[in-house]
Parts: C-alpha cells; structure tokens; sequence
C-alpha cells in the first residue's frame, strides 16, 4: 500500500469534516451574544443556529447526485466553495436573515461533505485499513470542534464583533479546502460503475496498491456482472436494498437522539443553567472539545482491531449511564453549582467519541453495494440531519419551559433502545471488502 499518497488524500478530503465541525460548533460561543444583540427569542435564536442545519438537511438528500453524476471529486470542490461563501457572508452579515441565510448555505456544504467525503474515502481505502482511514473524517470533525471552542474562548465575548471573528474563522479553512482539492484522483469505484473507465480506475488502484490493484479492479467489475449497473433513486428503492436502508437509518437516527448536537451547540448554555459563569462556561466547552479529540482517536485505533459493534456497545453503555446520572441531578436540583454536570458531559462525550462518532460515517459508507452507495448515504446523512435540526432547533425553547432535567432523561431512554438495536440487528463490518458485504446485504 502506498501509504503517503492514500493519507494524503484522505487528509484533505477529511478537511470537509474539520469544517463541518468548526462550522457546527463555532455558532456555540456566540448565539447568546446574536440573540442580546438582535432581541431574538428563545425560538427564534434556535432556529437561527438551526438554519445551518436545515441547510444540512437539504446538502446530505441532493448532495449524492452530483456526486453519481459528476464524481466526487468535482462535487467535494463545489462543496469547498459553498463553505468559502459561507463563512465570508456570516462575518459581515447585517442582519440576522442575512446571518441566517448565510448560514444555510454552510449547511448545504456539510450536508454534502457528510455525504461525499466519508463515501470517497471509503471507496479509496485498503479493507483492511478502511474504518481507520473513513474515520479520520469523524476525528476531523471533532478537531474542527475542539477549533471552534478554543477559538470562541480565545475571542472572547467583549468586543461588540467578536461573534463575528467567531464565525469568520472558518473561511481560512475553507480556501485550504479548495486549493488542495486538484490534487486528489477520482475514486476509481465511480469511475468503474458509473463511466466504464477501467483502465483509469486501474491506474488509480495501482497508486493505491500495486500489490492489490489487479484483483481490486477484478472484484469492482464483476461486482457489476460486467456492465454498468442501474444506479437511479428507482433502483435504490426497489426492496433489494431493504437491510441496509433500514441499518442506515437506525443508526443516524440513534446518532442525533443520542442529544449529541444538543451538547455540541449548547455546551456553554448548559453549563451557565448548572451555575458556571459565562467564562468559565466556554472555557469548559474547550474541555468538551478536548475529550472529544481524544477519545476520537483511540476509537480511530480500535475500529479496525475490535470491530465496529463492540465500540457501539461501549458509547451505549457509556451514554445510558452519564445520560442518566445528569438528568437526576438537573430533576433533583443538585446541578447547580456542582462540577458533576461538566465532569458527567465529558463522560457523555468520550462515549460519543468512541462509539456513534467513530463508527457512523464508516458503517453507512460499507453496507450499501457501489452502484447505490451514493444514494445510501444521501439517506443515512440526511437522517441524521433532519432529527439534528429538530432537537437543536427546539432545544432552548424545551430547555426553558420544562428545564434540562426532561431532555436529558429523554435521551437517556433513547440510548436503552440503541443498546438493543446493536445487540439484535447491527452487523459487523470490519475487515471484510466492500463488494463482500454487498453479498451479505443484498440477497
């Protein structure tokens, strides 16, 4: 395996994640500032920071026809631009529906890159090596985090534009995006399934692994029985498909019921509800994005050697019990003033971090065959971002008329029935080639 070209391409088709989570999570250290300053409501500060994703929600349905159409090399490039404009507009937006507007179109490029990236890298990597590497998108994502909240406390809250520093941060990012993008290839899966160009995916394969590349290419072609295969929405939904459609859904709807957005975009509202003063309260964000990293990597190093179901049974476990434990004290009015609850969110977070975080972009970029694999993930992302836009859109409003302690102990349910779910349904996905688990999947 030629180690330093397949990195390298990763590395730079992962920046999408990093700029998925420093566009995600940048908004947290500045909403409160955008609601004083515009008089917002409690709903309408939720809808504005839920804008992005609404936009996520319409890049993750769209954004794998380009990718079928165009491949993802030129689609990932228009996704680097959409979040190059993004960024500029929300810096010197006047108002907040230019804000807004602005910020949707952020949304379309995260919708998209959660779509397209975690797909090409897949498509790209060796099996052996292929959860480590698709993952990387995850621990760009949680680096991009980290980004977000060290940048917001290093800002600061003082100056009357600080927020907007905050949320100009993303375009420098953004134009590396774009620069590097030229010098990554085509996935040689799309160039086969949907061109025929065997020979230029051939040539690919062998930049990846000379070793390997004739049978890869071998097992790419008569996985389509020697021709290019019906590739549409009607052949997706045709019922051939039903087990991965319905794995898919599962566990980007677990992912977002998991209150994972919740914490990611109100870390420092939640802190300041369990009596942290404002400061502390963003510098404890930082601690979130910290935790986050970390436990990102070490289910980076495990995913490939323990396999994708047990870290979901850790995150389970993990999440049921920090999820439960910070309910209580929110019900039982020991939050405030206790440092339990931030020590309890980070708990929360690692076991994000090394179960749902590590595994979702993996799992759903392997279950689905090639020809369809595009409009697989178009569905696990916009599943998840459809439930992300409706708890983070309706968090403060719930938050302020029934409290944290509800919210918490809703999520702490959903997580039971994930641990269930993994137990009875989910599959297990490691070492096993992509066009090996289409024989598995589709019967």
């Amino acid at each position: 395996m030629n180690h330093g070209k397949v990195i390298f391409w990763s590395v730079t088709v992962a920046l999408g994640g990093f700029l998925f989570g420093l566009d995600t999570a940048v908004i947290s250290g500045c909403e409160k500032t955008i609601q004083s300053l515009w008089g917002l409501s409690d709903a309408m500060i939720g809808q504005v920071v839920a804008m992005a994703l609404y936009g996520t929600i319409v890049g993750a349905i769209f954004g794998g026809m380009p990718a079928e159409k165009f491949g993802r090399k030129k689609t990932l490039l228009w996704v680097a631009l959409l979040y190059l404009v993004s960024a500029v507009g929300c810096a010197l937006a006047p108002g907040v529906v230019a804000l807004m507007f602005f910020r949707f179109l952020g949304g379309l490029a995260i919708g998209a890159s959660s779509v397209v990236a975690p797909m090409y890298i897949a498509e790209i990597s060796p099996r052996e090596k292929r959860g480590q590497l698709t993952a990387m998108f995850q621990f760009n994502i949680v680096l991009g985090i980290l980004i977000a909240y060290l940048s917001n406390w290093l800002i600061g809250t003082d100056g009357p534009s600080d927020w907007r520093w905050m949320l100009g941060v993303v375009a420098f990012p953004s134009l590396l995006f774009v620069i590097l993008l030229p010098y990554v290839p085509e996935s040689p899966r799309w160039l086969v399934v949907k061109r025929g160009k065997t020979l230029e995916a051939l040539d690919i394969l062998k930049q990846i692994n000379p070793a390997t590349a004739e049978s890869s290419l071998k097992e790419i072609v008569e996985s389509q029985h020697g021709e290019v295969r019906e590739s549409g929405l009607k052949e997706f939904l045709n019922g051939r498909y039903r087990t991965p459609i319905i794995l898919a859904f599962l566990i980007a709807f677990f992912n977002q019921v998991s209150g994972i957005n919740a914490v990611i975009y109100y870390a420092p509202r939640i802190f300041e509800d369990a009596g942290m003063a404002a400061s502390s309260a963003l510098l404890s964000s930082v601690g979130i994005g910290v935790v986050n990293l970390v436990f990102t990597m070490l289910g980076l190093a495990m995913i490939d050697r323990m396999g994708r179901k047990f870290l979901m049974y850790i995150g389970s476990i993990g999440y049921i019990i920090s999820l439960s434990l910070v309910a209580w004290l929110f019900h039982s009015g020991n939050a405030t003033g206790s440092m339990l609850v931030p020590g309890l969110l980070f708990f929360f977070i690692a076991a994000h971090a090394i179960g749902q975080g590590a595994v979702i972009w993996v799992f759903i970029s392997e279950i689905f065959p090639n020809n369809v694999r595009s409009w697989g993930n178009s569905l696990g992302s916009s599943t998840h971002w459809v439930f992300a836009a409706i708890i983070a859109g309706n968090f403060p409003w719930f938050a302020g008329k029934f409290g944290q302690a509800p919210s918490f102990a809703f999520f702490a349910v959903m997580m039971v029935l994930q641990f269930l779910w993994v137990w009875r349904m989910m599959p297990e996905t490691k070492g096993i080639s992509l066009e090996d688990l289409e024989k598995q999947m589709i019967r």
